[in-house]
């Protein structure tokens, strides 16, 4: 029986890999429903392919066919009224919380790409899959290496996780030379082929910091316990160092469609040809991050160490402050000083601070972080 797939976000990056590897498995997968924000034309051009695949526009709902789901509400309505076995999350953003809820609540697991889902709400997610039986399946090729490791060597046996991180197109540009950096420069990654955030966020080392947050959250690792080393190649994709003091990576070229393969194929390892290395001539390199010239990522640690609603508004503070600097309303070394003046609000005044485990009181400190990062551009007249 072939197994039932859901695409969020399919006409982004994560989509197109996707749908790529829906398309060499066609004997294997059923494709049920497709979405996007506003990529219109890409969707129905999808439909054409996946005939009997329901559709979803999050965005602007001019001029869409009969019967496309509409808004976030149609998003969640499908996703209940589809019943997939299997979601890929490939939304951006705090945007692809509530999805990836509605995909557990739906009773199918989650190939997930989006890691906001877990930065923002670990506690609520996973109880939630808990109760309903699913998995979890991270997509991203840091997260998936380490569960792969860990599945082979044992989540008790493992000391240290170490995540890798190209170190972005900035990583030997002199620190007096930011100031000038424009949101062109910062989109040009040198490794991976992403959406505009994302790219972004791997130039200011942010894309790293949510990532050990969310490994924090995934495999119930204290921050002290995840480490990041600089790897421009982006070969080792994630590696665990055990109580013995070995330590094993995951190998692959830079290819989303090798994790995204094995989320959908799993608990199959099943063939295929994305990712496979070649070793001649190959040299790999590994540095320290600079966490002088890369703020976000301490930022991210000091999130993951305060717990509770803490990541979700490191998160929401970074959101705002990037989407500012790509309309090029602020610096790029404002993306930092925003995140932290947003982090150090006396929070504590506004509640039980501690708890992430409604989604209303997540989305709430979601909202209020917004506010603050955008009330702090306009205070500082960065824009």
């Amino acid at each position: 029986m072939k197994k039932r797939v859901a695409v969020l976000g399919a006409t982004g990056s994560i989509g197109k890999n996707t749908i790529d590897v829906l398309r060499e498995g066609r004997d294997c997968f059923e494709t049920v429903l497709l979405s996007t924000h506003r990529d219109i034309s890409g969707l129905l051009a999808l439909s054409r392919e996946f005939p009997g695949a329901a559709l979803a526009v999050t965005g602007p709902d001019s001029a869409l066919p009969k019967g496309v789901y509409t808004g976030k509400e149609g998003l969640l309505r499908a996703i209940a009224g589809v019943a997939p076995d299997l979601a890929v999350n490939g939304i951006a953003g705090a945007a692809g919380l509530e999805p990836s809820l509605a995909v557990l609540d739906a009773g199918a697991d989650l190939a997930l790409a989006n890691k906001e889902t877990v930065v923002m709400a670990a506690p609520l997610v996973f109880a939630l899959a808990k109760k309903k039986g699913r998995r979890i399946l991270p997509v991203d090729s840091e997260h998936h290496a380490v569960s792969s490791l860990l599945e082979a060597h044992g989540r008790e046996n493992v000391e240290e996780i170490i995540l890798t991180a190209s170190g972005g197109p900035f990583r030997k540009r002199k620190r007096e030379d930011f100031a000038r950096i424009t949101p062109e420069e910062a989109l040009a990654h040198p490794t991976w082929n992403m959406g505009p955030k994302i790219t972004l966020d791997s130039a200011t080392l942010a894309n790293k910091g949510l990532e050990v947050i969310e490994a924090a959250g995934l495999f119930n690792m204290p921050p002290g316990g995840i480490s990041v080393v600089i790897h421009p190649q982006s070969i080792v994709h994630s590696m665990a160092r055990l109580k013995d003091g070995a330590v094993y990576a995951q190998l692959s070229r830079p290819d989303m469609r090798l994790p995204i393969h094995n989320a959908l194929y799993y608990p199959e390892c099943a063939p295929c040809s994305w990712g496979r290395l070649d070793f001649t001539g190959l040299t790999l390199e590994f540095e320290a991050p600079d966490f002088e010239a890369f703020p976000m990522l301490p930022l991210a640690y000091e999130a993951a160490r305060r717990g509770g609603l803490y990541p979700a508004v490191y998160n929401a503070a970074n959101e705002s402050a990037a989407a500012a600097f790509l309309a090029k309303k602020t610096g790029f070394l404002d993306i930092p000083r925003i995140v932290d003046y947003v982090l150090n609000k006396n929070w504590n005044t506004t509640g039980d601070f501690e708890s992430a485990e409604t989604l209303q009181i997540i989305l709430e400190a979601d909202e209020k972080a917004r506010k603050i990062a955008n009330a702090y551009i306009l205070e500082k007249n960065l824009c």
